[in-house]
């Protein structure tokens, strides 16, 4: 049909090899694609790629800031999936903000190109 899918997730990032091997060991991931500017990483979910910074801004329509992503991700168990996340040399921003904690329940983290990401519960119920 005509209708979009989800495909890839695009992160610009100094280090694309870095932060790809950070997300492949998170997600249990594989490397399918890397060069010197670009790295994809694949498994059961959508890809995700990691990119240097273009020099130009001719990709990105009249937009002066820089690209920027934030990626949430669901977890069945917050205790393990924060003590993983932990164990690697990024240092984890934790927060949960009073007003979301019984609505949503998420917890914010940064990798190493210093993108946040969340570890989120699925329902209110979770966790």
């Amino acid at each position: 049909g005509d209708r979009p899918y989800f495909h890839s997730l695009v992160l610009d990032c100094a280090e694309p090899r870095k932060n790809a091997d950070f997300y492949a060991e998170l997600l249990a991931y594989e490397v399918v694609y890397a060069d010197d500017e670009w790295v994809t990483i694949a498994g059961p979910g959508p890809m995700l790629s990691f990119r240097s910074p273009p020099t130009t801004r001719d990709d990105v329509a009249d937009n002066d800031v820089p690209q920027q992503m934030h990626v949430d991700f669901f977890v069945s168990d917050i205790v393990t999936a924060h003590e993983r996340v932990s164990t690697w040399a990024v240092a984890p921003s934790i927060r949960r903000p009073a007003d979301a904690e019984p609505e949503r329940g998420f917890r914010v983290y940064v990798d190493p190109a210093g993108h946040t990401f969340c570890l989120c519960r699925r329902s209110k119920t979770a966790w």
